[in-house]
């Protein structure tokens, strides 16, 4: 017997059937029942057997890493998936007409880019960015900005929408979003695989990570953090022991469980996975047969827990200072907001002009930005901002905010804590505070936002934090 097969549980191993060998390919079929209310699944895949019970080294164990010469090994053996599928209704509008990792950040780029960046500045080359909802914008970004990689190298950045290989529907969660493509890790035949969410702001070396994967001998590794208990509820919550393998896993817990030596924070999941090959194709095969859910979050990793695999947490921290390291979880529109103002902080926690860690992105060829008159009457002037190529600030006032490409902002207007999307054009006499604005509005001479929020609420949306976020395209009219 396989010595996997051996060692899962005896409903775990009816997942499976014996290949049948069709014109030299093996063929899966799992049960009609897998799934529930999914469809009967059926995938040819070539040394299936070897591949989902022995991963391509054939080996049980695994070596650790002691030499840049191994981890340059190791990422090359590495195959990158990014989550960039959800539907991001919490930011709405931002979201009304693309994907979540598509909306702007920082002025010039989009969310994915900063998961991106990590990528290319760690080394993985093998990179496949799973989209489903609304994804026109995402894939012309990656198109324009992101075709890097010389193919005759085994090198990519490729999108993969929904590939309906397994039944007519869509990603159904995480995991079966990767389920889903198991087509292409079965072609690529990686060793280990790195799964990430699209859809946060942060800087991570991905290979000191993957180290520490090898080094542990763990068939997962999760990237964690500490963040206050208050904000722990939107996350995944584990416990870990002395040598920081998880004992306890919970997804978004209505009272996580506080760490022993600060009892207002809590350890995080950043939503960022080392899986070995082998223990991934095994744990998804199994979700598969699952009718209640197919989530790593949610099903996969409290299982993996239970049944005592080898899941490691991995602390996202500086390795000089021993403090949590910047990332941020863009999942509200406050959220959103308060990170793009992180940004024109007089000493950002999060660095920009990092050249050690450049964050890549498409820019639209626009001349420099400009400041126009200067006396008595009027003055261009832009404090604490950050401003993008293209932008005209005539005679107006510009503080704490971050200005797109080609905004135009008119004599006497004042734009304060605010974040302003490309083509966004502020007439003579504006003020706007503490908003955010989208693609191509015009706002009129004279209009006031974000100081009346009653006003504002008749029109716009408001957060709880009482930013107002105007969509994209919106016709403005005095009131």
């Amino acid at each position: 017997m396989n010595p996997l097969m051996a060692k899962m549980p005896h409903s775990d191993k009816d997942a499976y059937r014996r290949p049948d060998t069709l014109n030299g390919d093996h063929l899966y079929s799992w049960q009609d029942n897998v799934g529930g209310h999914m469809d009967t699944r059926a995938m040819h895949l070539d040394s299936a057997t070897d591949f989902a019970f022995r991963g391509t080294s054939g080996q049980r164990g695994l070596p650790s890493i002691s030499s840049p010469q191994s981890i340059s090994s190791a990422l090359k053996r590495t195959t990158t998936m990014i989550l960039a599928g959800g539907q991001g209704e919490r930011l709405a509008p931002l979201t009304r007409d693309r994907a979540k990792p598509a909306v702007p950040f920082g002025g010039i780029y989009r969310i994915i880019d900063f998961t991106l960046s990590n990528c290319l500045n760690s080394g993985l080359r093998k990179i496949h960015v799973l989209t489903q909802y609304k994804s026109h914008s995402l894939d012309r970004h990656i198109k324009q900005a992101w075709n890097l990689f010389p193919s005759e190298m085994d090198e990519r950045i490729d999108v993969l929408p929904p590939q309906h290989r397994s039944g007519e529907r869509w990603y159904q969660g995480t995991a079966d979003a990767v389920f889903q493509n198991i087509y292409t890790l079965q072609m690529e035949r990686p060793q280990f695989v790195l799964v990430l969410g699209g859809d946060h702001v942060y800087k991570m070396d991905y290979s000191e990570m993957i180290a520490a994967h090898l080094n542990g001998g763990a068939d997962l590794t999760v990237a964690c953090t500490e963040i206050p208990k208050t904000e722990a509820t939107r996350f995944g919550v584990m416990g870990v022991g002395t040598d920081w393998r998880i004992q306890r896993f919970q997804e978004k817990p209505s009272a996580p469980d506080p760490l022993p030596d600060n009892p207002d924070y809590a350890l995080a999941s950043m939503g960022i996975y080392i899986f070995t090959t082998e223990a991934l194709i095994r744990e998804l095969i199994v979700n598969a047969r699952q009718t209640e859910g197919h989530d790593f979050g949610k099903n996969v990793i409290p299982r993996m827990v239970r049944n005592g695999e080898r899941v490691y947490a991995y602390a996202f921290r500086d390795r000089n200072s021993g403090t949590n390291k910047y990332w941020r979880d863009i999942g509200t529109l406050d959220s959103y907001f308060e990170a793009n103002m992180d940004l024109v902080a007089v000493t950002p926690a999060f660095n920009l002009y990092d050249q050690d860690w450049p964050i890549r992105t498409y820019q639209m060829q626009s001349p420099p930005a400009k400041t126009v008159f200067h006396g008595f009457e009027r003055q261009g002037e832009v404090l604490d901002s950050l401003v993008s190529n293209g932008c005209i600030i005539s005679g107006a006032r510009v503080e704490h905010s971050i200005l797109s490409p080609r905004v135009f902002v008119h004599s006497w207007a004042h734009v304060e804590d605010c974040v302003i999307f490309d083509d966004v054009e502020i007439g003579r006499h504006a003020r706007i505070r503490r908003a955010i604005i989208d693609k191509g509005v015009k706002i009129p001479a004279g209009e006031s936002i974000g100081y009346d929020l009653e006003k504002d609420r008749q029109r716009f949306t408001i957060t709880d934090n009482g930013v107002v976020v105007i969509p994209k395209g919106a016709m403005i009219a005095r009131v």
